[in-house]
């Protein structure tokens, strides 16, 4: 009986260790702890930028030639109408210079008819052989010439009136003077600005935004821009031109925000906020410490709370300097995994340690 017992007792004991083993098979993963976040559409209503009121027209005016100048009837704040003068030179050196021109012309003139005169006794004189055909064509060849003075002179003294009517700077448009950049007395360059004249009825809003803008910066976004110490006053308007680059040192790009009908407490140089429009704050954005890239997609880790389990989620995204921005695949509210994406599981059990601001 010694035997039989024996084999029974071993094959308990096969029996209870083919047991043990599977019941450590089948031991569960410990729980995870991981930082997460809730995936929510940014709601756009903060402040993105501070800026200034602009024209969106000015003009630098300077004079074309060197000149003292003698007259600046403008100060900044004065309002110019098209064609009036806003500063003067010294027309002595110009009217000169005219007078020269015409005594110029007067010489040619008389020349020319002189010329003409030789060619037409020349012509009569050929007809009885009285003179040579050698003759003729030097008295036409001298006539052409003296035609051709006469032709450079006029354009010499058109030039010169030109010139004498740059003595004077007119506006090209109606305005108000928004700076200065000569005095009377002083010798001034051609070129160099004398007057800055702007056109007060087309305004818009110059701001400078950075890379946290919660959606894409480009042409037409639409914005809301209030002043700064009135913040009720607000105008709608939208981008009108970005900057090609961000500044080397802020980081910031320059954007022109064209205004819709600006009220008239919307002055020049004026401080203004700029936030966006409302139908442009439902963007939803992750970090991309969250997002995991394979196989040429995105996908994210989305906790399921009743179960405590991940699931791994396609998502359609767009990288910005700023994080991922979700153009699809994700529902709002849902909870995302944001560190130690690269070591889970599908259905592994996780325990949320702390959330994670966007």
């Amino acid at each position: 009986m010694k035997p039989q017992v024996m084999m029974i007792a071993g094959a308990l004991a096969a029996a209870a260790l083919l047991a043990g083993c599977q019941q450590e098979a089948k031991a569960p993963e410990p729980v995870r702890p991981v930082l997460s976040m809730l995936a929510r559409p940014d709601s756009g209503e903060r402040t993105l930028a501070v800026g200034v009121v602009e024209p969106r027209y000015k003009t630098n005016l300077g004079f074309r030639v060197l000149g003292r100048m003698t007259s600046r009837p403008v100060y900044v704040g004065d309002i110019v109408k098209e064609g009036q003068v806003v500063g003067t030179i010294d027309p002595t050196a110009l009217d000169l210079a005219v007078r020269a021109a015409k005594a110029q012309l007067a010489k040619a003139e008389a020349q020319l008819a002189t010329a003409r005169a030789t060619e037409a006794r020349q012509r009569t004189l050929i007809t009885s052989d009285a003179t040579t055909r050698q003759t003729l064509d030097n008295a036409e060849q001298a006539r052409a010439g003296a035609e051709a003075s006469v032709a450079q002179e006029q354009a010499n003294l058109t030039k010169a009136i030109e010139q004498f009517g740059y003595a004077q700077i007119k506006a090209d448009f109606g305005g108000v003077v928004t700076a200065v950049g000569a005095e009377v007395g002083q010798v001034a360059s051609p070129g160099q600005t004398v007057v800055t004249v702007a056109r007060p009825d087309v305004r818009e809003a110059v701001v400078d935004i950075g890379e946290d803008l919660p959606g894409p910066l480009e042409i037409g976004l639409p914005f809301i821009v209030s002043l700064q110490l009135l913040p009720a006053v607000q105008v709608a308007g939208k981008i009108r031109e970005i900057a090609p680059q961000a500044d080397a040192v802020t980081r910031l790009r320059r954007v022109r925000i064209a205004l819709d009908n600006p009220p008239e407490s919307f002055r020049l140089g004026a401080t203004v906020t700029a936030t966006l429009g409302k139908d442009q704050g439902k963007v939803m954005r992750l970090p991309a410490s969250a997002v995991l890239a394979a196989d040429g997609a995105d996908f994210v880790w989305v906790v399921d709370q009743s179960t405590s389990t991940v699931s791994l989620q396609k998502i359609g995204g767009v990288a910005e300097p700023a994080g991922i921005r979700v153009t699809g695949g994700l529902a709002a509210g849902a909870r995302i995994v944001t560190a130690g994406i690269h070591s889970l599981k599908p259905g592994q059990r996780v325990r949320i340690e702390q959330d994670q601001e966007p």
